[in-house]
């Protein structure tokens, strides 16, 4: 029987380089360079320095080199986002990629390619579920994510189609990840990515070694979906429709606020309406956004927290304080998170007056509402999608992440490195 993991398994064995259209190419490189100016971000960050701590004990092995890239990658909540199942692709796949590939002398093109053979799983897989495992309380990037880092390390290991679905159907038993850690600020969330790219690279391994996975991971009785979601919630067509024509890798949105991403159209419309009209913090009375219901217990509720942050993830998770930083400083840069940031008065007062009303018609994507009212008696509107991938964008957010731990000459090295033509040819090197 062909089962949904042989079918996208079969396709991924298939792939090559030379198959991937110009566009994603291009985007290929760009999840690399964003996602290491996330790791120099992040590298000396606290979780930062204990999972470097953990990984420097385990040994340099594979796996264990991509859950620490992999974990400091994801935390500071600054990665690329799919809008359907707000999966963070970027800081799994790209880690897996980067560390097998070492290990295996991979070409460029090799490691590109099972970069993008990596997004289309993690696409198809989180657009069947929908923003369900969410709203069950599961963090839809930690039961995506092993299934992801198993294909994309299965494609450098160079595995057999059916190899490649049993590490899927491995893989399946090392998902999870539950969204308690938004109850305190607590760091579980990071670790999520970071597991799920050594749990994909340990499954691969293992069924390259003829230890067999569940084919049927997908829609077995016992499987992902009706395990984490329920008979019938996952949209098991999406899997595999319009496989190889579609594209749907490139759905993931990349960031440019250090911050949820359903956060980010908010703070482009609240800055939009603050430059358009000379506003300044202490001419606004209320800021009123609309958002999607869903969204709310995200960023919203409970209100106490978000209205005064406690710690970096409590502030990345809070749509007053966003604001209000936008708003007060122009902008929303990482030193939002430092922790005098947090206790800012003038911050706080003015997330204070930021409200939120549900509206059901928005949250197809990521998109906003909102509206400020001044103290003398205006108001001003505005909505705002999330942002296209703009490679001028991404490139400027890594030189400025990568500034925080890299020197001018290597931030520069690093770029020339991945735009040089040779780089799809070249066994990759340590970058």
């Amino acid at each position: 029987m062909v089962t949904l993991a042989l079918e996208l398994a079969n396709w991924c064995e298939r792939v090559r380089w030379a198959d991937v259209p110009a566009a994603e190419r291009a985007l290929a490189r760009l999840r690399i360079l964003d996602t290491l100016g996330l790791v120099f971000a992040a590298v000396d960050s606290p979780p930062g320095r204990v999972v470097l701590e953990m990984a420097a004990q385990q040994g340099p092995t594979v796996a264990w080199t991509a859950l620490a890239h992999a974990t400091i990658a994801h935390a500071r909540d600054f990665d690329d986002t799919f809008p359907d199942s707000v999966v963070h692709p970027g800081s799994v796949v790209v880690p897996v990629a980067l560390a097998v590939g070492e290990a295996t002398a991979a070409t460029g093109a090799e490691v590109m390619t099972a970069i993008v053979v990596g997004y289309e799983v993690a696409a198809r897989l989180g657009g069947a579920a929908g923003r369900n495992l969410h709203a069950r309380g599961f963090h839809a990037s930690g039961v995506i994510g092993p299934l992801a880092a198993a294909v994309t390390a299965a494609k450098l290991y160079r595995l057999t189609a059916r190899q490649s679905a049993e590490a899927m159907g491995l893989a399946g038993s090392m998902a999870g990840g539950l969204m308690e850690f938004m109850s305190d600020g607590s760091w579980s969330k990071w670790l999520h990515l970071g597991w799920a790219a050594h749990g994909g690279i340990v499954a691969a391994q293992f069924a390259g070694r003829s230890f067999p996975g569940p084919v049927s991971v997908l829609e077995g009785r016992a499987g992902l979906y009706n395990a984490f979601l329920g008979e019938g919630k996952a949209d098991l067509r999406a899997v595999v429709a319009d496989l190889g024509t579609a594209w749907r890798g490139s759905a993931a949105q990349f960031k440019y606020y250090p911050c949820a991403h359903v956060i980010q159209p908010y703070i482009d419309a609240v800055l939009e309406l603050g430059a358009t009209h000379a506003l300044s913090a202490a001419d606004i009375a209320v800021v009123t956004c609309a958002i999607a219901p869903w969204a709310v217990p995200i960023v919203c509720e409970p209100r106490a927290p978000r209205l005064a942050p406690q710690n970096e993830m409590q502030a990345i998770a809070s749509l007053p304080y966003m604001l209000a930083w936008a708003l007060a400083h122009g902008s929303v840069t990482l030193e939002a998170l430092a922790p005098a940031a947090l206790g800012d008065p003038a911050v706080l007062a003015l997330a204070a007056r930021v409200r939120h009303i549900e509206d059901a018609s928005l949250g197809v994507g990521f998109d906003a509402r909102v509206s400020i009212r001044t103290r003398d008696g205006r108001e001003f509107s505005a909505r705002a999608a999330a942002a296209p991938a703009d490679a001028a964008k991404v490139r400027a957010k890594f030189r400025r992440n990568a500034a925080i731990s890299c020197g001018p000459q290597r931030i520069a090295a690093l770029e020339a490195a991945l735009d040089d033509a040779a780089f799809e040819a070249r066994p990759l090197t340590p970058l």
